[in-house]
């Protein structure tokens, strides 16, 4: 049997810039050096990190867990959004992350990513077995 799991989030740019901007650790605490490469090539960086962070909440969502959970302290470095060569995002994971998705047994994961003039959001499709 199939079991598909679905998660969405929704960032507000200003209030992501804001906190962003105030809080210099932030960025590398939640992305990569490979995502923040990324983002800091585009035009306007916080509108593809929102992005990003938005996917990460998103898959924790999906896997039913959100930010809770024993090992869960470094899990948004542990999820990456890396373009492929088209510029399609898709979905990396490691560590705690990887452990949970093993458990779930999710083979097949699908990530898309929006942007607005004020708001990113994204939505990810786990497929499992059951």
């Amino acid at each position: 049997m199939m079991r598909i799991y679905q998660g969405v989030d929704i960032v507000e740019l200003s209030k992501f810039r804001e906190i962003a901007s105030r809080n210099e650790p932030f960025m590398a605490d939640i992305f990569t050096e490979q995502e923040r490469a990324y983002c800091q090539s585009m035009k306007d960086p916080y509108l593809h990190f929102a992005g990003r962070f938005a996917a990460k909440e998103s898959y924790l969502k999906a896997l039913g867990t959100g930010l809770s959970g024993a090992g869960i302290d470094h899990v948004f470095q542990e999820i990456e959004v890396i373009p492929t060569a088209s510029g399609r995002p898709e979905i990396k994971v490691s560590g705690w992350a990887e452990k949970m998705a093993k458990k779930r047994k999710i083979r097949q994961a699908s990530v898309s990513i929006s942007h607005a003039s004020h708001y990113a959001v994204a939505t990810v499709i786990l497929v499992g077995n059951g």
